[in-house]
C-alpha cells in the first residue's frame, strides 16, 4: 500500500472509535470539589489548617455561621490555629494576617477576623477571585510569643 493512503485511512478508521469512548453519554458539567485542608507545621505542635475555596461552594448556612454571604468572585480563607496531632488537638490563641495575589502580581490585603466555635476560634477572610485564576496566599501568624510564616497556591 501507498504510504500517502495510510494516513487518511487510519484517520477514518479511528475516528469514529473515539466517539465510542463516551458511552453514548451527554457531556456533564464539570463539579466543583473543594481542596482538602491542609496543615502547616509552625513549631513543635502547633500547626495552623487552612484551606481557601469559593463561597459558592458553602452549604448557606455554614456561611451563615462564618457570617459571609455567598457570592460569585469571591473566595473564604480558612485558618484555623491548633495544637496537638490530628488525633488529639486543642485550640491554640494568635493573631493571622493573609496577603494574597494572582498571576498577574494584583495584591489584596486579606481582612481576617476571629470566628469562635465552642472552645475553638478560626481565623477567616474574603479573597477576591476570578474564574480559572491562580492565588497564592502569604499568611503570617503571631503566637507563643513568637511569628511564624507558611504560604500556599489554589487554582479556581
Amino acid at each position: 500500500m501507498d504510504p500517502r493512503h495510510i494516513r487518511p485511512l487510519a484517520c477514518a478508521v479511528l475516528l469514529p472509535l473515539l466517539g465510542a469512548c463516551s458511552g453514548g453519554q451527554a457531556p456533564q458539567a464539570a463539579q466543583f470539589v473543594p481542596p482538602a485542608p491542609a496543615v502547616a507545621e509552625l513549631q513543635g505542635s502547633l500547626r495552623a489548617r487552612y484551606t481557601l475555596l469559593p463561597t459558592l461552594s458553602l452549604d448557606p448556612a455554614v456561611a451563615r455561621g462564618y457570617g459571609i454571604e455567598r457570592s460569585a468572585g469571591k473566595a473564604l480563607l480558612l485558618v484555623a490555629l491548633r495544637n496537638g496531632d490530628g488525633g488529639d488537638e486543642s485550640p491554640a490563641t494568635g493573631e493571622v494576617r493573609a496577603q494574597a495575589r494572582d498571576l498577574s502580581g494584583r495584591r489584596q490585603e486579606v481582612a481576617m477576623r476571629q470566628i469562635r466555635s465552642g472552645d475553638y476560634v478560626d481565623h477567616v477572610g474574603l479573597v477576591d477571585v476570578g474564574e480559572r485564576d491562580v492565588i497564592r496566599v502569604d499568611v503570617q501568624v503571631d503566637a507563643e510569643g513568637r511569628r511564624y510564616s507558611f504560604d500556599f497556591q489554589r487554582n479556581f
